[in-house]
């Protein structure tokens, strides 16, 4: 059956649990935006990004963030905060699920869709994240501060005295990993506990998951593309002028593949083609990660778009869905 319109609408639930989400997962460059849009417009649905990168502002090009003036649907959660300012899995939390229900009142059908495998369960799936010190920098410092004088192995003694379940699942040489297990301790949450239920996956909505994958062999065509396609846009500029506006920080982090790569380019006249090469592995091993989170989630229903175009693979992903009135 195709579906040519907008077939979704309904009143909101009182129960969160009947209230039906879709989301759309799967790697880089998979063309996740571009069915979740699709399905938008036949569905009469809006978006939820779920990807941890664009939700800052001022990184759209190497994000692939999709230009305001060609999106046929509302967006959400995008140009949340400037970048290097404090985000996490908890806020997206909080921000994502005001969305969905802000969506739900329009009778439109919220459509979660992203990369960040985290973030797409932080907005659908039952999971608790510390509250209140969400931002939590005082907290953060005062356990950075230990481990800066005196040493790692005092903060991991810390852990464990304080959470031995937690310090269990921790090496001793993980300052980031410990300083958040003890933050998390402060602001009532094991990180033990947590991570324990990242296995346990239950939805707080009538969640509908749909991955796309695609052969390894298009999938990293289409990621040399895009590379080749953001420096053509003006990447470099975009990168001069984050740098120039202070926040060299958070485009050199270790999650901002495509602008940390280009840095040494611009500031110290490093080698471009190394740089793309370097970005382009970079896209590649981030692929394979994003599938092997998503892969382990049994209730995604998989679609192999490798040799489907956006409108065939959306008749393929409506015809999965039960809860769609047609």
């Amino acid at each position: 059956m195709t579906h040519t319109e907008s077939t979704y609408q309904e009143t909101v639930p009182t129960d969160p649990t009947l209230q039906k989400v879709l989301a759309v997962v799967g790697p880089t460059c998979v063309g996740k935006t571009a069915l979740a849009e699709e399905l938008a417009v036949r569905l009469g649905g809006e978006i939820v990004s779920a990807d941890s990168m664009l939700v800052y502002r001022g990184m759209n090009i190497g994000t692939a963030k999709p230009p305001v003036a060609e999106r046929r649907i509302p967006y959400h959660c995008i140009d949340l905060v400037d970048p290097g300012q404090p985000f996490s899995a908890a806020i997206f939390q909080g921000e994502s699920r005001a969305a969905i229900a802000d969506i739900a009142t329009r009778g439109a059908l919220p459509i979660v869709a992203g990369g960040t495998g985290l973030y797409v369960r932080a907005a659908v799936d039952r999971m608790e994240f510390p509250r209140g010190k969400q931002y939590g920098n005082v907290v953060r410092e005062h356990y950075e501060a230990i481990a800066a004088k005196e040493g790692p192995e005092a903060l991991y003694a810390l852990l464990v005295e304080k959470d031995p379940e937690s310090a269990v699942h921790i090496h001793q040489n993980n300052t980031r990993r410990v300083v958040r297990a003890l933050e998390m301790l402060d602001d009532g949450v094991s990180y033990a506990q947590q991570r324990e239920g990242f296995t346990e996956r239950e939805s707080i909505y009538n969640t509908h998951f749909i991955g796309l994958e695609m052969d390894r062999g298009p999938l990293y065509k289409r990621i040399d593309a895009r590379v080749d396609s953001m420096l053509a846009a003006g990447l470099l500029d975009e990168i001069e002028a984050l740098l120039a506006a202070g926040f060299r920080d958070a485009i050199t982090a270790v999650q901002a593949i495509g602008y940390k790569e280009f840095v040494p380019v611009i500031e110290k006249g490093a080698d471009l083609d190394k740089a793309i090469i370097a970005v382009k592995q970079a896209s590649r091993r981030y692929a394979k990660r994003q599938l092997t989170w998503f892969r382990a989630d049994p209730r995604i229903r998989w679609i192999d778009v490798t040799e489907l175009d956006t409108s065939e693979a959306a008749d393929v992903a409506l015809d999965t869905l039960d809860w769609v009135e047609s």
